[in-house]
């Protein structure tokens, strides 16, 4: 059902992995996805500089209705709406990088693309297998082989740059669980135990790029 869109992917895919090898095929198929997201993260960027603005209302607020949460919660969205933002903007970028996530998803756990052979299964990062899963590199190597270590590795990444991305999340109170927040960034490492090796580089990518946009943002 989605091969008009796996088939264009598998085959620009390949015949990049061809001139550049397949672990910066995959670098730069995501840095790709990035620029084209760009419009959407520099709009997330300003609804965050605007909710950086009005904390201090916020906490005004919050004082002013401590007793009152849903008295509360109508205050401050129809301050956020007055500013033209509200408590989540910023959030479409994060959604609209699923569908590119879920094509290289699946491109590497389909053994066909369009009734034809995948030819992206047959490439390979570091001497694994792109379309290689950490249970079956355990499988085959065993702990301490060169497969497994390099998904630790890529474990290792995973988490410190979700690390760092929790070090840059603002406390919002204003938002219902806004603590769990702060360790979603961690759910990218456990994604990736079950992800094809590809998959989970063009994790890596991603939210290194979105980590280094917030940086940015709060230099």
């Amino acid at each position: 059902m989605f091969d008009f869109v796996l088939s264009p992917a598998h085959d620009l895919l390949n015949a990049l992995s061809g001139h550049t090898g397949g672990l910066l095929a995959i670098i730069l198929f995501t840095v790709a996805v990035r620029l084209l997201l760009l419009p959407l993260g520099l709009r997330q960027a300003r609804a965050q500089r605007a909710r950086a603005r009005l904390a201090p209302e916020v906490t005004k607020l919050r004082k002013r209705f401590s007793r009152d949460p849903k008295r509360f919660q109508r205050e401050l969205n129809a301050l956020y709406a007055g500013a033209g933002t509200s408590a989540f903007a910023g959030i479409g970028s994060a959604l609209a990088q699923s569908p590119f996530f879920l094509v290289m998803y699946r491109l590497f756990v389909s053994a066909t693309i369009a009734g034809h052979s995948n030819l992206l299964l047959a490439q390979s990062a570091l001497g694994v297998p792109l379309g290689e899963h950490f249970s079956a590199a355990l499988a085959h190597s065993g702990v301490f082989g060169a497969p497994a270590l390099i998904f630790v590795a890529l474990f290792a990444l995973l988490a410190l740059v979700a690390w760092q991305s929790t070090r840059l999340v603002p406390d919002m109170p204003e938002v219902p669980m806004s603590g769990v927040l702060k360790l979603l960034p961690y759910g990218s490492v456990i994604a990736a135990g079950f992800l094809p090796l590809a998959a989970g580089i063009y994790l890596l990518i991603s939210t290194a790029w979105t980590t280094a946009e917030r940086s940015l943002r709060t230099a």
